[in-house]
């Protein structure tokens, strides 16, 4: 009993202080469950507002597309992903998890690893571009060293993460107060034309399909690409927590600051022929008042490093999650840490082995991380809301034995199956060197427009409602009610399940 005490207060905050967290891809008790939905507005707010989404705002005008057409594009793009982020969110103060290890109930105990192995790459993606993205602006600004900008970027991310929920919730706050007052100055300066350099008139920028469609889907990929994350920050809010409200608060907090930073980034790709987010806002900052740009490139990089602690977190329980799917393990302090520094050495390797232009990368990564991620967040959101209705063994969450076993049949196929039927429908385009990588069939007799994550979502979604017709559930809500929370805690550090 002693011991089960143990494991129930070993994430418990102390002293209202910061500590380094202790869950990881454990259950979180309801004696646990401290935040509070008013953190999530600023936490996803600012997951948007940064210079790392100014830079999708380059994709349009990039592709002959004029910044008003590229901002109504984006915006639309950014509130579709935000749909499936936000509902995504509700699912952590359901069930007290990360949202891979939720996963295990559509795909089973080691078949969630097909799973993992699309969202890692996400993460550990992101992490590449967005060091990048810094460490070119930095050399472009201030002339530092990329390799020494990309060190220590990474060092300070893995610093927030290995801290964990608290630290990070704290420092997302702090971090919208700095940055909100200087990118509306920047905005304001672009509407109203003080930004140091003349308007630059090009005719040739207009309207045309292709573009409008790439990046409404690189605006919707973006913020479906937190579908994998939300879960991870919103699983220490109490049980009782308003789905409703919950899912209201994620949507118009990441799709407000989505929209308007693709539409700044639209604005000065159009007036200031910029490719350089972190320049640019140095252009127009100088431009108001001399020495402000500086400022603001100082204050956004740092802004942004939270973001990166938001990457290497998520890629951690990703981590955690797929070697446990292999052999289990026990959740401590001391396996989170050492999988965030494992993380960030490759996230460093690979930053510097591939460098080159950071804007190219942004483009050519997002489109193939909407691909990766659309069959499984269709499964996951049409098994919570349709098929399960949120109602799940959690204790069975750890053990390839109880109800949801290895292997899930329906889940697996049904990502393959979407995945597969999106192939004839990629549009993968070199834009920076006129190179095309992949064009589908489909997607060539559409011109090159991308509806590929549309034909994963829905046919992803349909035939996991399908197959799904054969699970067994009314055997399943009986195994459920047999379970108390204590049962939650215990099997979260057991490779024992209750026996059915």
């Amino acid at each position: 009993m002693s011991t089960l005490k143990q494991v129930a207060n070993a994430g418990a905050p102390t002293g209202g202080g910061i500590e380094i967290e202790s869950r990881s891809i454990d259950y979180v008790p309801e004696s646990e469950r401290h935040a509070k939905l008013s953190s999530q507005g600023p936490f996803w707010f600012l997951g948007n507002f940064h210079f790392f989404t100014i830079s999708i705002g380059f994709v349009g005008p990039g592709m002959g597309l004029t910044a008003g057409w590229t901002t109504l594009a984006g915006a639309l793009g950014i509130m579709f992903g935000t749909i499936f982020m936000a509902f995504h969110g509700s699912q952590g103060p359901d069930m007290g998890l990360p949202q891979m290890i939720q996963s295990r109930a559509q795909f089973g105990y080691r078949g969630v690893i097909l799973a993992l192995m699309a969202t890692l790459f996400v993460f550990v993606g992101f992490n590449v571009v967005n060091v990048a993205l810094i460490a070119d602006g930095m050399k472009s600004v201030f002339g530092l060293d990329p390799t020494m900008v990309t060190i220590v970027s990474i060092l300070v991310g893995a610093l927030l993460s290995i801290y964990g929920h608290d630290l990070m919730h704290k420092v997302f706050k702090w971090a919208l107060i700095a940055t909100l007052p200087l990118y509306a100055l920047v905005t304001l300066a672009l509407m109203f034309g003080t930004t140091g350099a003349p308007v630059v008139h090009t005719p040739a920028l207009g309207f045309n399909w292709i573009a409008f469609a790439t990046q409404f889907a690189i605006g919707a990929s973006y913020n479906i690409s937190y579908a994998p994350y939300v879960s991870d920050y919103t699983r220490y809010l109490p049980k009782n927590t308003s789905r409703a409200k919950l899912i209201a608060v994620i949507f118009f907090s990441a799709s407000l600051s989505g929209a308007w930073m693709i539409g700044l980034g639209a604005w000065m790709a159009q007036q200031l022929k910029s490719s350089d987010a972190l320049a640019a806002l140095s252009q127009v900052g100088s431009s108001v008042v001399p020495g402000l740009g500086h400022l603001i490139v100082i204050v956004s990089v740092l802004g942004f490093l939270p973001i990166i602690a938001l990457n290497t977190y998520s890629a951690m329980l990703t981590l955690l999650t797929g070697v446990d799917s292999i052999h289990k393990i026990n959740p401590t302090r001391r396996s989170r840490i050492l999988s965030i520094i494992i993380i960030s050495l490759v996230v460093m390797i690979c930053v510097i082995a591939i460098g080159g232009n950071g804007i190219h990368m942004l483009h050519q990564f997002l489109v193939l991380m909407l691909y990766f991620l659309v069959p499984w967040t269709a499964v996951n959101l049409v098994d919570y809301f349709f098929v399960r209705h949120g109602h799940y063994a959690i204790p069975d969450f750890f053990t390839p034995k109880g109800i949801y076993g290895a292997w899930q049949f329906p889940g697996i196929a049904s990502y393959l199956i979407g995945f597969a039927a999106m192939v004839p429908f990629f549009y993968i385009n070199d834009s920076a060197h006129h190179h095309e990588i992949f064009i589908g069939y489909f997607a060539r007799l559409l011109g090159g427009v991308d509806i590929a994550w549309l034909v994963g979502l829905i046919v992803s979604g349909g035939v996991y409602l399908l197959l799904s017709r054969s699970l067994n559930l009314a055997a399943e809500e009986q195994v459920i009610r047999g379970f108390s929370e204590s049962d939650f805690i215990a099997a979260a550090q057991s490779s024992k399940a209750k026996p059915h």
